[in-house]
């Protein structure tokens, strides 16, 4: 089975990176600043393993928004295919935790990752069980963390019709 093509879309959706209309967000200046800290252009690059192995480029757009909110744009290249999400990452007061909502023009999938606080940073976790555009089900599992001024993804899909598995890790500089 060619895994690429179908699941190029869920790599994106659910792993490289989290974003997109978060709830109001009225967070407190230390939850800001941990935030703004990411502000910025970032590059990464891995490699994306399976019955296949493709290497991964990405650019992801960090930026100031309203209410102490980021906005996000990021684009994958892997396995030919160019992928794009969009979103926020915010600490939302209501809620008492950071969380990310995430939007892809691909599928019109959207996702919420929780955020976790650890040390100086966050780690966001999104779990997703969804068909890809061939119709296959597809249970995927992704990291975000946003720790010493890095940003890394860490992204696992499982095929649930014939237990066929992708995994991923995309470390971003600045």
């Amino acid at each position: 089975m060619n895994l690429f093509g179908p699941l190029s879309r869920a790599i994106v959706l659910a792993g490289v990176l989290v974003s997109a209309g978060a709830p109001s967000a009225f967070a407190a200046p230390a939850d800001i600043a941990l935030l703004s800290q990411y502000i910025g252009t970032w590059s990464g690059k891995g490699t994306l393993t399976g019955s296949q192995t493709e290497d991964v480029s990405c650019k992801m757009q960090l930026s100031s928004g309203n209410g102490g909110k980021l906005n996000y744009t990021g684009r994958c290249q892997v396995a030919g295919a160019q992928l794009s999400v969009t979103g926020t990452i915010a600490y939302v007061d209501n809620n008492h935790r950071y969380e990310a909502v995430m939007n892809s023009g691909i599928g019109g999938f959207k996702g919420v990752a929780i955020g976790t606080k650890q040390g100086d940073g966050v780690v966001f976790d999104l779990k997703q069980r969804a068909n890809d555009d061939a119709g296959n089900d597809i249970s995927m599992a992704s990291t975000v963390t946003l720790q010493n001024h890095k940003i890394s993804v860490s992204f696992h899909a499982t095929f649930n019709a014939n237990g066929d598995t992708i995994d991923a890790k995309i470390p971003f500089t600045m």
